[in-house]
């Protein structure tokens, strides 16, 4: 455990590791180019050292380089291991990227996680990939993993799946498609959440040499428009850039994160507009050397109504900062936060109720009155985003203790270190 000590007025400029999602997209897209990518300023957690290693079990070098950076050999298109059993963890990127790339190879694959991932569906996944042509299920046959891979490429074609539940699953399909025998012309069902994810995939697809866009609910990948090897470096994590700047808000206080700016493809970036609505200062500009920099100054905070589907990662960040606001907050449109590495609506809920907070647990969010914080021990549900959020709540409250820290290993190693250097 570890127990959170308030601070006074924050004034500092912080760090954040590289993004989780580029590196995991970014390792995804250099494995299947042909030839040698350098990935720099990589984030290296859980997740990411999950899909490395898996990987290396599939013949494709992935390794660390002597200035930090990330090495990979891709295979062109191939997958050299004829079969592989691999184990994830509980890094969702890793299990459905991993997923939709093995069916573009010829053998026997199966890819398992942690019990908390065989409870995490992926049918919807599976259900596409099969639209593609492909032989994948799950191996217990309810929906989730472990998943089975009985792979001979895919055929290409058009696909369509629900887009609510998870853009990942898109981003997955996506990732592999330049590599179909046809084109794939991938359409969302209904809603499609988390749209900015998906058009960082687009992006960085792009940026490595496939041709694909989105247009609306449609997404459209040329075959024949293989991934080239490349030297790419990835920018700082927005997500773990939203505790810093939630920091600086309920202190009253000004954090600035060089190497991240409002123009980012990383949605979570956004989190800052959140914040401005509350009542912070917002400002974003370059550095006299040309890097790029967002700061957060802190003021008096009003509750807020806002739909955070595209940005649902940083709902329980902004959670954490509504405690301390004037008036509820409501934060709506999130239900797939059910879906992730708990079921993040109800563990916020429990866990906001525990430090005397008033909160209406609703079916796609909540809404948070404000009451005095009264200290308590803080259940993290083995989620990184519970431990970093609440964490926040502890720089103005004294008393928060979080259980298990260690779980921000998934994502952000050295949160509590980072945190302490406030």
């Amino acid at each position: 455990m570890i127990e959170i000590q308030p601070r006074n007025s924050i004034d500092a400029t912080v760090g954040v590791p590289g993004s989780k999602s580029y590196t995991n997209r970014a390792l995804t897209a250099a494995a299947l180019a042909g030839g040698r990518s350098i990935l720099r300023n990589p984030l290296r957690s859980d997740d990411t050292l999950y899909m490395m290693r898996a990987l290396n079990e599939l013949g494709l070098p992935a390794t660390d380089g002597p200035a930090g950076e990330m090495r990979v050999q891709g295979g062109g298109g191939s997958i050299p291991a004829a079969a592989a059993e691999l184990f994830v963890g509980n890094a969702g990127t890793a299990m459905r990227f991993l997923t939709a790339m093995l069916a573009l190879g010829n053998g026997r694959y199966v890819i398992d996680g942690s019990e908390r991932m065989r409870e995490r569906p992926i049918q919807d996944l599976l259900d596409g990939l099969s639209q593609l042509g492909a032989s994948v299920r799950s191996a217990r046959g309810n929906g989730c993993p472990p998943v089975l891979i009985e792979a001979g490429g895919l055929r290409g074609g058009r696909v369509s799946i629900p887009g609510d539940k998870s853009s990942q699953f898109f981003s997955a399909i996506l990732l592999a498609a330049p590599y179909a025998r046809t084109d794939v012309e991938l359409v969302a069902e209904g809603p499609l959440v988390s749209k900015p994810y998906i058009d960082m995939t687009l992006g960085l697809m792009r940026e490595f040499g496939a041709d694909a866009v989105r247009e609306g609910s449609t997404m459209r990948v040329r075959a024949g428009r293989p991934y080239q090897p490349r030297d790419y470096t990835i920018e700082c994590d927005a997500s773990s850039a939203s505790y810093f700047f939630a920091a600086a808000a309920v202190t009253g206080g000004r954090v600035s994160v060089p190497g991240l700016s409002r123009a980012s493809a990383q949605g979570d970036v956004r989190f800052v507009d959140a914040l401005a609505q509350m009542g912070c200062q917002v400002h974003d500009g370059q550095t006299d050397s040309g890097v790029p920099f967002i700061e957060v100054r802190g003021g008096h905070l009003s509750g807020i109504d806002i739909d955070m589907g595209d940005i649902s990662d940083v709902a329980m960040t902004l959670a954490a900062v509504a405690v301390f606001a004037e008036g509820p907050t409501s934060i709506r449109n999130v239900r797939n936060m059910r879906l992730k590495e708990t079921d993040r609506i109800a563990a916020l809920a429990a866990e906001l109720r525990r430090i005397g907070q008033d909160v209406d647990e609703l079916p796609d969010g909540l809404v948070i009155r404000p009451r005095p914080v009264r200290p308590a021990t803080i259940r993290t549900y083995d989620d990184h985003r519970m431990a970093m959020s609440f964490s926040v709540i502890g720089l103005r409250a004294p008393g928060i203790v979080i259980e298990n820290p260690s779980c921000v290993s998934k994502t952000f190693p050295d949160f509590f270190e980072r945190l302490q250097a406030l």
